[in-house]
């Protein structure tokens, strides 16, 4: 395979004019075994404690040029941040927007890792049949059993989350409730369906993967095409600031949110998260 042929994103024959990343990309991005480290906690939480994971349930994202990326949440993103929460006491809800199953961009999985593996076996059933997140939103109040929300990342969190109703309804009571606000890479996309109403994110900042590294990862095929529109210009103009322009593994923590820029930044954002969740829920 020349370098050339390796950068051309890799046809998905379970949809028309679908493709996952490029070789090339998923060699730079990727790997077989996951950098979790440091998840062992003596603290553990009040029992019953919970996260209410909103998982993404849509697998394609048109581009700009008609094709179709064929994503989902991100693994990485997704399983080192509950890792570090179930080892620290933490139960997991998982809901989707439609109530259908989690879609993960598999081709991403570490395959070989020890811990995440059986992990993600462990909570399989969860992703495959979700709550639907109406049901649980109508149901929370202030004597709910969640410490947080949690919104993976993964560009299947465009799709659907920034226009969902019931999500800002999510963020408004982990935001009313002083409960925490958990996000990484493209999960913020998910803060803009605050726009329609009360904003409590409003004079946040946050890290977040930067619109300038979307603009270009089409040029080593880890997307087809170009997004039709950048989540980050878009939170600016919502009142929030985004601390980071590059990917370099960082975290954020705002008050009681806590964000990650990328799957670089998964085991550190799971080490926050538990270390901050511990102190007011341990």
């Amino acid at each position: 395979m020349t370098d050339e042929k390796s950068r051309q994103p890799q046809i998905d024959p379970a949809e028309e004019n679908a493709f996952f990343p490029s070789a090339y990309s998923l060699s730079e991005f990727t790997r077989p075994v996951s950098d979790l480290s440091a998840a062992e906690y003596p603290q553990r939480a009040r029992p019953g404690m919970k996260i209410l994971v909103i998982a993404a349930d849509e697998r394609y994202l048109p581009m700009d040029n008609g094709t179709l990326f064929s994503t989902g949440n991100h693994p990485v993103e997704t399983l080192l941040p509950m890792y570090h929460l179930h080892q620290a006491g933490f139960g997991f809800d998982i809901a989707t927007v439609s109530g259908m199953m989690t879609k993960f961009e598999y081709w991403a999985m570490p395959h070989q890792d020890e811990k995440i593996v059986p992990f993600f076996g462990q909570y399989q059933t969860q992703f495959r049949s979700p709550k639907k997140l109406s049901e649980v939103v109508a149901g929370l109040g202030a004597d709910s059993e969640y410490a947080g929300v949690f919104i993976p990342g993964g560009h299947g969190a465009l799709i659907g989350l920034p226009e969902s109703e019931d999500v800002a309804r999510a963020l408004r009571w982990a935001m009313g409730s002083d409960r925490f606000v958990i996000s990484i890479c493209h999960g913020p996309a998910a803060f803009l369906s605050l726009r329609g109403g009360d904003n409590p994110l409003s004079g946040y900042a946050i890290c977040a993967f930067p619109d300038a590294a979307d603009k270009q990862t089409p040029d080593i095929g880890y997307m087809p095409g170009s997004l039709t529109w950048f989540f980050g210009e878009e939170l600016k103009a919502m009142g929030m600031t985004l601390v980071n322009d590059d990917i370099k593994g960082s975290v954020y923590k705002d008050r009681k949110v806590l964000t990650g820029d990328s799957p670089f930044a998964a085991n550190a954002l799971g080490q926050l998260a538990a270390k901050e969740l511990l102190a007011h829920f341990g």
